[in-house]
């Protein structure tokens, strides 16, 4: 039987305890699963964290990639490039993405920015089925991770039986691009509960079209020195610049929130799945 390659990226970077956990629950979901010859793991993410840098990539330079261990990639670029030097030359025949685990929530028209969503994103616009997975955090709830694999199970559950029905394959462009189908595309939080909860409730809910508020504060100025020629060229004369910092601030726990969507889901303590299309709408 011919195995099937899994890719797995993010945008917190390689050595992130997120991607760590992320590779543990599905290792764990493939041995429960009593599939261990069935999958194949390879990871290729950021050499350093990319947060919120969105569907962006690199086209003016040649991308460095480095294997840390067998099967682990590190590249110095944006979690797109990540999968498109995967799904190009280190993972071509990746069937199924899984991007995350993000430290902090991906909800809501945020996503626009999201590194870790893009790269799924990204994986379903070839036709791969992709995952986004990330977790709400709260300041006065433990930021642990071994809890993830055990609450991501019955998501994987889902997840695999979805993909791997009959007419749901996945794997790339079609040669004939009108035969082209996107891959699923799901985007998953976790919230920030008490990790020993044995497993939150579960939600199918829409994204939030509610947009973050956000104020903007114009701060003192600060003279940043300069210097400038005389008119000779002869001499650098001292010059003042007066730039003004503008600070924006958000509350991130207070924004607004439609009944039912991913962002009223998540902060109520749920475990949220959104099925999104890769296009934009």
């Amino acid at each position: 039987m011919q195995r099937t390659a899994i890719l797995l990226t993010n945008d917190d970077g390689i050595d992130a305890p997120g991607l760590l956990a992320m590779h543990q629950a599905i290792s764990e979901w493939i041995r429960m699963s009593d599939n261990e010859d069935r999958y194949d793991l390879t990871v290729v993410a950021p050499d350093r964290g990319r947060s919120e840098c969105g569907h962006s990539v690199t086209t003016t330079r040649d991308l460095a990639v480095t294997e840390l261990q067998s099967r682990w990639f590190a590249v110095d670029g944006t979690p797109v490039d990540c999968v498109r030097s995967a799904m190009t030359v280190l993972c071509p025949n990746a069937s199924l993405v899984f991007s995350g685990i993000n430290a902090g929530a991906n909800l809501g028209v945020d996503l626009l920015v999201s590194g870790t969503f893009a790269a799924a994103r990204e994986a379903a616009l070839h036709g791969v089925h992709s995952m986004a997975v990330s977790h709400y955090r709260r300041p006065d709830v433990p930021k642990t991770w071994d809890h993830t694999g055990r609450w991501l199970r019955p998501v994987l559950d889902s997840f695999f039986r979805e993909v791997t029905l009959p007419g749901n394959s996945a794997g790339g462009l079609p040669t004939n691009d009108s035969e082209h189908q996107p891959g699923q595309l799901w985007n998953v939080n976790l919230p920030a509960i008490d990790p020993d909860t044995d497993l939150p409730p579960m939600f199918d809910c829409e994204v939030e079209r509610k947009p973050m508020q956000r104020a903007g504060t114009l701060k003192d100025p600060a003279d940043v020195p300069d210097a400038s020629q005389s008119a000779t060229g002869s001499e650098a004369l001292p010059r003042r610049v007066e730039r003004q910092p503008i600070q924006i601030q958000s509350d991130f726990h207070g924004r607004p929130r439609s009944s039912g969507t991913d962002v009223e889901r998540c902060f109520s303590g749920n475990l949220t799945i959104s099925r999104i299309s890769p296009y934009p709408a």
